[in-house]
């Protein structure tokens, strides 16, 4: 890897500092504006993100460990979007002891309608980047993510 220029190195993180905290505080602005729209909490509305990414039902347990939330406040969460009709509770017929959240289709369905409407902006964002561009963003973003994990896990023990 070249040897960077100190100066410009601070500069660059500099405005790297700023600039991912309009990012993020843009990106929070605009989920908040989505889960309006649903009548959602955007947190609730991140958790259906999630949970439409798992392959099926997941026990409040796994909401927890998706969201970075403690059990209690997962069940909560998924005591809001029940009551909302996004998701349902249903008992695992392996284990009558474990309960499973599902989505409910339909509401998902909603939820993608209004991503579907948006979604052709975001599209036109990446054209201007090669392969090799977006596949550092894709890089970038699975590293976000698992620091991001970690720093929740510092901030819920108390240590961050």
């Amino acid at each position: 890897m070249p040897q960077k220029s100190s100066s410009r190195r601070s500069a660059l993180l500099a405005e790297l500092a700023v600039t991912s905290r309009r990012y993020m505080a843009s990106y929070a602005l605009f989920n908040q504006a989505v889960a309006d729209r649903l009548g959602l909490h955007p947190t609730d509305l991140q958790c259906l993100n999630l949970l439409g990414l798992e392959e099926g039902p997941v026990t409040t347990g796994r909401v927890a460990e998706l969201t970075g939330l403690t059990t209690g406040s997962a069940t909560r969460l998924v005591d809001r979007l029940e009551r909302a009709g996004f998701v349902t509770r249903t008992r695992d017929t392996a284990d009558r002891r474990r309960v499973l959240v599902a989505t409910v289709p339909e509401r998902m369905a909603e939820v993608g309608a209004v991503w579907q409407r948006l979604s052709g902006r975001w599209d036109t964002l990446f054209e201007p980047y090669d392969d090799d561009e977006i596949a550092l963003l894709i890089g970038h973003m699975r590293r976000t993510v698992e620091l991001s994990a970690a720093q929740i896990a510092l901030l819920r023990e108390g240590t961050g």
